[in-house]
């Protein structure tokens, strides 16, 4: 009888765990299905950063995996060059980015499908898990609890975050290895699933130790018997985490170090004490549905589980079965936790004091975990709640409804319908939850039947409200230009970038394989923008984008190759699959190597090589101007050593300036352009005839953007990266000698201040002499890889350096003649070694800083533990 028992248990227990897995996974599933995603349809889960940045660290990982492990630890990808040890503790170390492996080129969509299904599953059966070892819930029950968890609001606002979705179902994992070691004293499971959380997202494993004291200090209430026990228990929490960090060490301290050149440099070091918003806001968003792409930017926390869950959780206040400490305990660490998602410094804390950039309140899934769990903890089958409760809960529920419907209009993302439909759940839950019918059969189906159609309608209502990169716009420009840089990288091995003149996503270069000048990552050295904006091209704090390239700056930074996109005409035009990013009239001094339908590609003679001999000027050169010609134009003649090179290029006025419904100006560079009448069209038409082919560029300050006006170059818009924050250089017209040339600024608003507005001519000639002699002592390389170069270099004076276009960092270490030597930095971004006269063997080779140390101490971290349970193990 016994055993049957036995085994009738370990079937329901299956069936629970099973159930909680494939409930949330077959619903997405589904919803997937009916949006024609990939593999399905036409379309893909690829949407704002999703589609924009982690797609193509996606792609990296694939590549940096199966086909090139030098880019592991540095990439030529990653911008104009950089380590990657942050990137993949950020976005790539989750144990189930293994499943993108199976999925090549564009069938990457796929895997990104299932990342998504699965983490959903994993969420829902690691909560059930949790559940099934802390609590009575089982069966129907817990499936529901567990699927309310799997698709609470923040999962589904985040599941484009993808790497974010692993601390759903580790959380729940950590916290019962926490509860075990509050029980026993067992602290392996806590401290395995905690090392694990460090590893896999370090930026979410912060803010689940931030919980751990929170679920530390209830726990400890809940459980307290005396002060011995209770210092005991601190005493075991503390050990086992700093454990916990010790193992993780190995990733944790080179990704400090990365932190500490890139997104640390970014921290709030001052704040208010206020609230960000008014409180009684965040209750709009209990209801189905209150979600849209409005919220990702700057949003109120995503805080939907279900009106199960949320009744549950009030009514664990008035549940006399729990101790009263432990209720008063459970109220302290709910009103923090609110605080926290409304309060200026608190919302710091959890966000590692900076301030969210899109994606606010990113800690709420903790919220959620804890409201769920309080909920599981007083809906058992033998809770009955007494009528003061129930009044007070039902009166809760009224007035936060009250307040949402009577404010409907501040809450974009609600309508009426979706209000209707709420209250409709919240009597049914109401219904349910007091009730007397806890012990009929019927009382767990229709448990699982109201909490599972409303975490799902939930999931479908906000989904809808977000858009979609399609399959196609995806796979074809992914496919035309992997087949552009293979042409290139097949006929030419050799260490060199390439550009181009469109865009999808500012991490081509990872989709693809090549060496770029683009990136769009949260771990970007703050160096790399403040270079970007200096040379003119666009930047921004996670971001910079080599769309504003000039003759100068491609030669200077190795832009061997350049693909540029076909104008189609006749029936096709405008259909080309590679939208145009920049305009680019200086290719024309470069040759033209190969085409295909949809792009051509160029090759640069004037590219420089990875390194070369100059003179020792480049060691002291300092920036002192924000004018991006300019500072080209010093930065080539600390190179040449000649101070006429500092006049590479000049400023030239236009041949006529028309005014249409705008005041005269005498000037053009600064002036302040006004509507006559705000009713009508307005717009600037200014000409010239360049009188020599040199290349003409003109500057727009930040204020000349396509937000503010329209631009026509001859006839054609202007096409243009849209966001930039410092001057850029914009190439404007080459090999045009004697040709009008007309530039018309269309203003979309009342006024438009032409900011650092000008007009400049290349000296050509001047430049190609300066390159030429560049070109004269060359690092010949024999081996190379994105972390290890080595080659011979021959001087012809002393006080010579090595100047090269490899992004400076304490990682690079190198050898001059097999002797180690030191690197220095130029322009605050670039590498440069000093070199004896005569002939070198120079070598540079990469390793991530704090690497060795963080594999020493993980290591003798886990010796330890090892060696300590083998004596214990020993002894028993």
């Amino acid at each position: 009888m016994q055993a049957r028992k036995r085994r009738w248990s370990l079937t329901q227990r299956q069936f629970t765990l099973l159930g909680a897995f494939l409930t949330p996974f077959i619903l997405m599933t589904v919803y997937f299905i009916y949006r024609q995603m990939a593999p399905f349809g036409s379309s893909s889960l690829l949407t704002v950063d999703l589609g924009q940045q982690y797609i193509d660290f996606f792609a990296y990982l694939r590549r940096a995996l199966l086909h090139d492990p030098s880019s592991i630890f540095y990439s030529f990808a990653n911008g104009l060059g950089g380590e990657m040890l942050g990137t993949w503790s950020y976005y790539l170390l989750s144990p189930l980015n293994w499943i993108l492996l199976l999925c090549p080129g564009t069938l990457l969509t796929t895997g990104v499908f299932l990342l998504t299904v699965f983490k959903y599953g994993l969420s829902g059966l690691t909560f059930a898990w949790l559940l099934d070892k802390t609590t009575k819930q089982t069966d129907l029950k817990a499936i529901t609890f567990a699927t309310a968890y799997a698709l609470m609001g923040w999962s589904i606002a985040n599941q484009l975050n993808v790497m974010w979705l692993d601390a759903a179902y580790l959380l729940p994992l950590i916290f019962y290895g926490l509860y075990l070691l509050m029980q026993t004293g067992k602290w392996r499971t806590y401290v395995i699933w905690l090392t694990l959380m460090l590893v896999v997202n370090y930026y979410m494993a912060y803010m689940i130790c931030l919980f751990m004291i929170l679920a530390f200090i209830w726990l400890a209430v809940d459980q307290f018997t005396n002060w011995r026990h209770f210092w005991g228990q601190t005493f075991s929490f503390a050990w086992t985490s700093a454990v916990s960090g010790l193992l993780a060490a190995f990733v944790l301290l080179p990704t400090w170090w990365s932190l500490s050149q890139s997104k640390a440099q970014y921290t709030v070091t001052s704040f208010k004490w206020k609230f960000e918003f008014f409180p009684p806001k965040m209750i709009a968003k209990f209801f189905m549905g209150a979600f849209n792409f409005d919220q990702m930017p700057d949003g109120t926390a995503n805080l939907f589980i279900g009106a199960i869950a949320l009744l549950g959780s009030l009514f664990f206040f008035s549940d006399r079965r729990i101790r009263l400490r432990s209720r008063l305990t459970a109220g302290i660490v709910t009103v923090f936790l609110a605080l926290s998602l409304c309060v200026q410094p608190l919302d710091l804390l959890w966000h590692a004091g900076q301030f969210p950039v899109w994606y606010p309140y990113r800690f709420s899934f903790i919220v959620s975990f804890w409201l769920i769990w309080l909920a599981a903890q007083t809906l058992t089958n033998d809770f009955q709640p007494g009528w003061l409760a129930i009044a007070i809960v039902t009166l809760i529920v009224v007035a936060g409804s009250a307040y949402v419907a009577l404010n409907l209009k501040k809450f974009a993302f609600l309508s009426w319908s979706q209000i209707l439909l709420g209250l409709l759940f919240i009597i049914f839950a109401l219904a349910l939850t007091t009730l007397p019918i806890h012990h009929h059969w019927i009382y767990p189906l229709a448990f699982f039947v109201i909490g599972v159609t409303e975490v799902s309608a939930n999931a479908f209502i906000s989904l809808n409200n977000i858009s979609y990169v399609s399959q196609g716009e995806y796979g074809n420009y992914t496919n035309e230009l992997q087949q552009l840089v293979d042409r290139v990288q097949k006929k030419d091995t050799g260490a060199y970038r390439i550009g181009k003149t469109f865009l999808r996503t500012k991490g081509d270069a990872f989709q693809t394989g090549y060496n770029g000048g683009g990136v769009f990552s949260s771990v970007l050295p703050k160096t790399t923008p403040t270079f970007f904006g200096n040379i003119g091209n666009p930047d921004g704090d996670g971001f910079v984008e080599y769309s504003n390239g000039t003759l100068v700056t491609d030669s200077l930074l190795n832009m061997k190759y350049y693909f540029q996109q076909k104008q189609l005409s006749g029936a096709l035009a405008g259909t080309s699959i590679l939208p145009a990013s920049t305009n680019k009239a200086d290719l024309a001094d470069y040759h033209i190597t190969n085409q295909d339908h949809w792009a051509t590609t160029y090759r640069n003679p004037y590219a420089l090589p990875m390194g070369y001999a100059t003179g020792s000027q480049i060691l002291t050169l300092k920036n002192k101007t924000a004018d991006p010609a300019q500072y080209q134009a010093n930065w080539l003649a600390a190179l040449t050593g000649n101070p006429s090179d500092q006049h590479l290029y000049t400023a030239e006025n236009f041949n006529q300036v028309d005014f249409q419904n705008i005041g005269q100006q005498t000037k053009i560079t600064g002036a302040m352009l006004q509507k006559k009448n705000l009713l009508k069209p307005a717009k600037i038409t200014l000409t010239f005839k360049p009188t020599s082919n040199d290349a003409y560029y003109l500057t727009f300050g930040s204020t000349v953007n396509p937000d503010n006006a329209t631009f026509i170059l001859n006839g054609k818009q202007l096409d243009q990266y849209k966001t930039y924050r410092n001057t850029i250089l914009v190439s404007a017209a080459d090999h045009a000698k004697g040709k009008t040339q007309k530039l018309t600024i269309q203003l979309k608003k009342g006024s438009l201040w032409l900011e650092n507005f000008t007009l400049y001519r290349l000296n050509t000639a001047k430049f190609k002499r300066a390159v030429k002699q560049l070109q004269t002592q060359p690092w010949h390389l024999t081996k190379h890889s994105n972390r290890y170069f080595s080659g011979t270099i021959t001087t012809t004076q002393r006080n010579q350096v090595l100047n090269t276009s490899i992004p400076y960092s304490k990682g690079w270490h190198a050898t001059v003649n097999g002797k180690p030597a030191k690197t220095h930095k130029t322009l605050n971004m670039f590498t440069a070694i000093k070199l004896p006269q005569g002939n070198s063997t120079v070598t540079l080779s990469y390793w991530p800083p704090l690497l060795n140390v963080g594999l020493l101490v993980s290591g003798g971290t886990l010796i330890v533990l090892l060696g300590g349970w083998w004596l214990l193990r020993k002894r028993q």
